[in-house]
């Protein structure tokens, strides 16, 4: 019973990287960080990169957090959406709460896309306060 234990798990230790084997998404030149990624930008090749894009679909349009080099798979912790607020823009602040809404004017601190969190200079008061991006740049603070 043992023998044929161990001789099983050989056979699937065997097996497994052909298992794991899949067409990923490969860079076809060096991607800059901050690129917005186009479709020429990418390849799909066979490769077992756990993490890496399998689809094309996932990756067009995403920005590059990082450089992306050329012939190397495109990683999902790499990219993300486009940020919508650049280190330094003028961006709306909102803040509401049961019924009260208060907007002012703040100065970004960082680049950010929609979803994050970001952190921005009230610029009447000039405190800085935390946020999360709105798919319209303006960010909205919480208490």
């Amino acid at each position: 019973m043992i023998k044929l234990g161990i001789i099983a798990l050989s056979i699937v230790a065997c097996l497994i990287p052909e298992i794991l084997r899949a067409d990923i998404v490969i860079a076809t030149r060096t991607i800059r960080a901050q690129s917005v990624i186009l479709p020429g930008d990418l390849t799909v090749a066979e490769g077992d990169l756990i993490g890496a894009a399998q689809d094309p679909g996932q990756v067009i349009g995403q920005e590059a957090r990082i450089a992306i080099y050329a012939g190397r798979p495109v990683r999902l912790n790499d990219i993300g959406p486009p940020a919508v607020i650049e280190r330094n823009q003028l961006v709306p602040l909102v803040f509401q709460k049961n019924g009260l809404h208060i907007t002012a004017e703040g100065r970004s601190l960082s680049r950010a896309s929609p979803g994050e969190r970001v952190r921005v200079m009230n610029l009447s008061s000039r405190t800085t306060v935390s946020g999360w991006v709105a798919p319209d740049g303006t960010v909205f603070v919480a208490n």
